[in-house]
């Protein structure tokens, strides 16, 4: 594994703290965004309210875990999150034969594949051979929905959204490393003094893991194991690796995917599906907003692992306070916070000439929120850009 160097930033007071709130942030944004789609997948594949509860302790013990572990070891922003894509899967799917059971035991195989694709060297070059532009390109157009959060935030809540955006521009001014926190507090204000929040919202009962015997059949091989597979590595694990390549990183695939089929494995014995690299809240900890001097960047990591684990312990609380906070304003402020991310991106994408049509290719298909055959809009923008790319080459 290698970082590619880059100068190191001048020491300054609270150098950490840069990479440490980005981590978090990260953490939070992937909660927030998506752990609704998380619970109502297990509950769309038969799992009861305790199991579909303990599914969520599950996967947020399991990227904290995974997350901090792989950040020391690699000195990388290796973030990690669960698998919406195919959170998604499992609301279209629905119930399987044999219930919850069968579902755990899918969750289980498709775990296995992953850890096999660890092994797989064919793999590996496939990831290393994709051009640095289409990269940049496709994360460009994961990131630009969410960039545009904070202007339909404006629009439909301009009394909340608007002091927001005013703090977070102010500070990018005057400082810069305190915008985007600023923003999140000011949010949290604003959230506060218009929701109507749970009257027991700090109480904090300890997760209670309900065991799931696994079972397997056909219907759930079919049905979940092997397009679970397909998804997490084709809407999260290939964008993530591009995510981090894009920012001057190469990890080896192989303790990655091996880390997260093990762990995914175990969580699913009390109920929980794949984790995976990150790919939007991926840009949070890899980016150069996470800290100029790029060594430093994995430190984004480790904090999202942390964060991770207190949304394990406190998930109940966690989960009522996401719920009855506006979405647009939890995504407004994660959009701030990408849109440095943004820019970067879209440079690189456009910086090769000879490049440059595959890469806007590439970014406007992974932007269009196409969905074919389960398969999300980033695979398919790579496959787009490549295709042309290939193509006008032999030309």
């Amino acid at each position: 594994m290698s970082v590619q160097p880059n100068q190191s930033a001048p020491a300054r007071p609270f150098d950490l703290a840069q990479p440490i709130f980005s981590g978090v942030l990260a953490s939070i944004v992937g909660s927030a965004s998506s752990f609704a789609i998380v619970l109502q997948g297990f509950l769309a594949v038969g799992a009861t309210q305790e199991q579909a509860a303990s599914g969520l302790f599950a996967l947020s013990l399991s990227m904290g875990i995974v997350g901090i572990v792989l950040g020391a070891v690699t000195k990388m922003p290796l973030a990690i999150a669960w698998s919406t894509p195919g959170a998604a899967l499992l609301i279209a799917t629905g119930s399987v034969t044999g219930g919850f059971s069968a579902a755990v035991g899918a969750f289980i195989l498709a775990a296995l594949l992953v850890v096999i694709a660890g092994f797989s060297r064919t793999f590996s070059r496939a990831v290393a051979a994709i051009p640095m532009p289409l990269a940049s390109a496709m994360l460009a157009g994961i990131l630009f929905n969410l960039c545009l959060a904070p202007v339909r935030a404006v629009g439909e809540m301009p009394m909340l959204a608007l002091p927001i955006v005013l703090v977070w521009a102010l500070l990018l001014r005057f400082a810069r490393v305190w915008a985007v926190p600023a923003a999140v507090g000011v949010a949290a204000v604003m959230i506060g003094i218009s929701t109507n929040l749970p009257s027991d919202l700090l109480a904090s009962p300890w997760p209670s893991p309900v065991f799931v015997t696994p079972t397997l059949n056909l219907d759930a091989v079919i049905g979940i194991a092997i397009p679970l597979f397909v998804v997490t590595m084709a809407s999260q694990n290939i964008p993530g690796l591009a995510v981090l390549r894009s920012n001057g990183f190469e990890p080896d695939v192989r303790p990655v995917f091996v880390s997260t089929g093990i762990v995914s494995a175990l969580g699913a014995l009390i109920g929980g599906q794949l984790i995976n690299l990150a790919a939007i809240t991926a840009a949070l900890c890899a980016g150069p907003d996470a800290h100029p001097d790029r060594s430093k960047r994995y430190v984004a990591a480790i904090a999202g692992g942390f964060a991770y684990l207190l949304f394990a312990l406190g998930a109940g609380a966690a989960a009522a306070f996401i719920s009855a906070a506006p979405p647009i304003l939890i995504e407004a402020v994660a959009g701030l916070a990408l849109i440095g991310a943004l820019a970067t991106s879209l440079t690189g994408a456009v910086a090769d000439e000879e490049l440059r049509l595959p890469a806007v290719l590439t970014f406007v298909t992974a932007a269009s929120g196409l969905t074919l055959f389960g398969i999300g809009a980033a695979f398919w923008g790579l496959i787009v850009g490549g295709a042309v790319y290939l193509l006008l080459r032999k030309q």
